[in-house]
């Protein structure tokens, strides 16, 4: 997969996985965020885990949706890919 773009047209194809998706819309959303930064900066999930001392495996489970992570962690990994971690909430 050369591209974040590429791997998720490729990835939404699935029907489970699209509908997964658009369920747990903020959930991905933040996870598309972090593997798009991630991508961009041209850093593997081991680097990542690396430079927030944690495994690799963290990582991957938190990309992947199986991780409920504490905003300690998220601010972690906002920090350690030079972003800003924002937290709102809106009306409906």
């Amino acid at each position: 997969m050369k591209n974040y773009k590429q791997f998720k047209t490729k990835l939404l194809k699935n029907k489970e996985i699209k509908k997964a998706y658009e369920n747990l819309g903020p959930e991905f959303a933040l996870i598309e965020m972090i593997i798009k930064r991630r991508i961009e900066k041209g850093l593997t999930q081991r680097e990542l885990a690396q430079k927030i001392g944690t495994r690799q495996s963290s990582v991957s489970r938190l990309e992947s949706g199986k991780y409920n992570p504490s905003l300690y962690f998220l601010q972690k990994i906002a920090d350690a890919l030079n972003a800003r971690l924002k937290i709102s909430l809106d009306k409906k």
